[in-house]
């Protein structure tokens, strides 16, 4: 069996634990070569964890993220690489803020795609994995990661764009997260009730409204994963100062969640080969030889839906 490269694509620390995780395990240990690229440092993202007193995690925020997203890699069992940016914060209030200057969010998204080509021309993925038009969720920088995503997803394979950067590699497949989706949640709420265990996703769910958890009628690929939903897990927890571990959201116990919902889904964003929809894995239509890229393949395949 081939074995292929991914790249996850995140604007800061802990979202590659929140958001796919349990797929990149499951590639990592398979032997697929998975890498984690961050776009920012996460210097301004708030303590989360209630537990968390001394003061001088507070006053280290930026190099306490750092020692946590390598925890964090090495649980899921990928390679990580820091991209450089600057977290530009959720902006709050009304009228809303302006984004710090020099802010990964305020910069030309061109521009900013620049250290992600050079990535993908090095490490030289078959499939990425990012963001949608809404960032998963309105964070400027999520929003901001599909952009930027985007662009290098064209502009690796392009060699008159920054050619300055590498050999031009073009990926096979992009892929949208879909893995905080209300499905999800509801499936794991009618385990709790199947059980005859009282739900802790009832109060949840009913305080969503109609807008949060969306995107799962675009899903059109699942990979099976239970048996990584512990990685996921430790995973989240590396992220010690981002993630209550009390939270209900994240940490249901893994037997109900594997019976449940023992997948993770992706809606296939973009693709240089033909496929087949609905797909079952990421790496499905993939050439037998990992050395090869896109440049030589047939037309894309027009992305549909995932019935479930």
């Amino acid at each position: 069996m081939a074995k292929y490269r991914l790249l996850a694509v995140h604007a800061h620390p802990d979202d590659e634990a929140s958001k796919g995780a349990a797929t990149l395990a499951r590639y990592a240990y398979e032997g697929h070569d998975v890498m984690v690229a961050t776009l920012t440092g996460g210097e301004r993202g708030d303590v989360l964890n209630p537990t968390i007193k001394d003061p001088a995690i507070f006053e280290n925020l930026h190099e306490v993220r750092i020692a946590e997203m390598a925890t964090s890699a090495a649980v899921l069992g990928v390679r990580h690489r820091w991209l450089g940016f600057v977290d530009s914060g959720l902006p709050e209030g009304d009228p809303l803020p302006e984004l710090p200057e020099g802010s990964f969010a305020t910069l030309d998204p061109y521009e900013a795609a620049e250290p992600l080509v050079r990535l993908i021309r090095e490490f030289r993925p078959h499939v990425i994995i990012t963001y949608d038009e809404n960032g998963g969720y309105p964070h400027p920088d999520h929003i901001q990661t599909h952009l930027v995503s985007m662009i290098a997803w064209r502009e690796a394979a392009n060699p008159a764009a920054f050619p300055e950067s590498g050999e031009a590699w073009a990926p096979f497949k992009i892929y949208y997260d879909r893995n905080l989706t209300r499905e999800r949640f509801i499936a794991i709420h009618e385990e709790y009730e199947r059980r005859g265990l009282p739900s802790p996703y009832a109060a949840l769910l009913e305080g969503w409204g109609k807008d949060k958890g969306k995107g799962f009628d675009r899903v059109t690929t699942r990979v099976e994963c239970g048996d990584y939903f512990g990685h996921r897990e430790k995973a989240l927890q590396a992220h010690a100062t981002q993630i209550d571990p009390a939270s209900v959201f994240f940490f249901a116990p893994l037997d109900i969640q594997r019976a449940a919902w023992p997948w993770e889904h992706f809606e296939l964003a973009g693709t240089r080969v033909s496929v087949t929809l609905p797909e079952e894995g990421l790496f499905g239509q993939l050439p037998d030889n990992p050395e090869v890229d896109a440049t030589a393949l047939a037309a894309p395949s027009e992305p549909g839906a995932l019935s479930h």
